[in-house]
């Protein structure tokens, strides 16, 4: 099977596509044959390694999963003993074993993890939108967003931010969404109840009382923006933030024992992919395609999002619907 591989760690170029072995499912196991993948900032830091303490769970010297790729989606090609949740053809999407495999045509793993029936209709580019969903999710949990709250998503035109405005809505949340001019009409398309263009306003300047503030690209100032929150309010980030400055504020908030700043770690993938399941199917939640490119372009797509410039996702597309 054609695998993207990366043996050490390093800029795109050092990418390969090479043919491995295909996968053999196990008891319990399902065998999908990926027919949609992205490439995702997480793929990004993956291959640079970069933060360097991430190197303690990903590899010290050189990557220990040189296959890269969360989310997929895809066909049942297989399956392994006492499996009934799938059967052989169903179309499936979710998030790869431990964020790893999605690169590749095959992908092997358990028929109990984070893998959920794809809803009828949908394309396999549409339905790469679970990194986002998780991240966004495990945030919004963190916060304890509910209806009636009232906050903001900075960065609301990125993969997570985009999950991250949907799934407010859907809790009943109102939403302040922070994103720059290009994208005001997509933000206030997703369901933005206000949208504050980040070129021409201070975001930090608008009325504040807010219970949450989401920074979902981790560009946003802490000690500027907590002045929008209430007494009781919260902040959380997906990313180190700036220069890595949200880690000061990380520890702090633990040894202060403080609920003003959290940081939930993405735990429990199963339930974001049965979440972004029931939402795709309810149509409250959509995906956002910035670029779609062949396997082959892989190279491409990584050079594209290390520019920090990608809106929604950046899909790779491994054969057609009717192959």
């Amino acid at each position: 099977m054609k695998s993207v591989v990366a043996d050490r760690y390093g800029p795109p170029d050092i990418l390969e596509i090479r043919d491995l072995p295909q996968p053999i499912p196990g008891p319990g196991d399902v065998r999908v044959r990926v027919r949609a993948t992205t490439v995702s900032r997480t793929d990004c830091g993956n291959l640079r390694g970069h933060p360097r303490f991430a190197r303690l769970f990903t590899g010290l010297l050189r990557p220990s999963h040189p296959v890269f790729g969360l989310d997929f989606a895809g066909t049942v090609d297989a399956v392994g003993d006492g499996v009934t949740r799938f059967g052989v053809g169903d179309r499936v999407f979710g998030i790869a074993p431990g964020g790893f495999g999605g690169h590749a045509e095959f992908l092997c793993m358990p028929a109990e993890a984070a893998i959920a029936p794809m809803p009828e209709g949908l394309s396999f580019t549409d339905a790469v939108v679970c990194e986002g969903v998780w991240y966004a999710k495990t945030s919004l949990d963190g916060l304890g967003v509910g209806p009636g709250d009232r906050g903001m998503v900075y960065g609301a035109s990125g993969a997570i931010g985009i999950a991250a405005l949907q799934l407010a809505k859907a809790r009943g949340a109102e939403v302040i969404a922070v994103v720059g001019t290009e994208n005001v009409d997509l933000a206030r398309s997703l369901g933005a109840d206000r949208v504050v263009d980040y070129t021409a306003e201070d975001y930090t300047k608008i009325d504040g009382d807010l219970d949450f503030v989401l920074d979902a690209v981790g560009k946003a100032d802490y000690t500027r923006a907590r002045s929008l929150l209430k007494p009781e309010g919260i902040y959380t980030a997906t990313d180190f933030g700036p220069n890595g400055g949200n880690l000061w504020h990380i520890l702090r908030s633990q040894f202060a024992r403080s609920r003003r700043f959290v940081f939930p770690l993405p735990k429990d993938s199963r339930s974001a992919v049965d979440r972004a399941a029931d939402l795709l199917e309810r149509g409250e939640l959509r995906a956002v395609v910035d670029r779609v490119h062949s396997l082959e372009e892989i190279v491409d797509a990584y050079r594209y999002v290390e520019t920090g410039e990608k809106v929604g996702i950046v899909v790779i597309e491994m054969g057609s619907e009717s192959d």
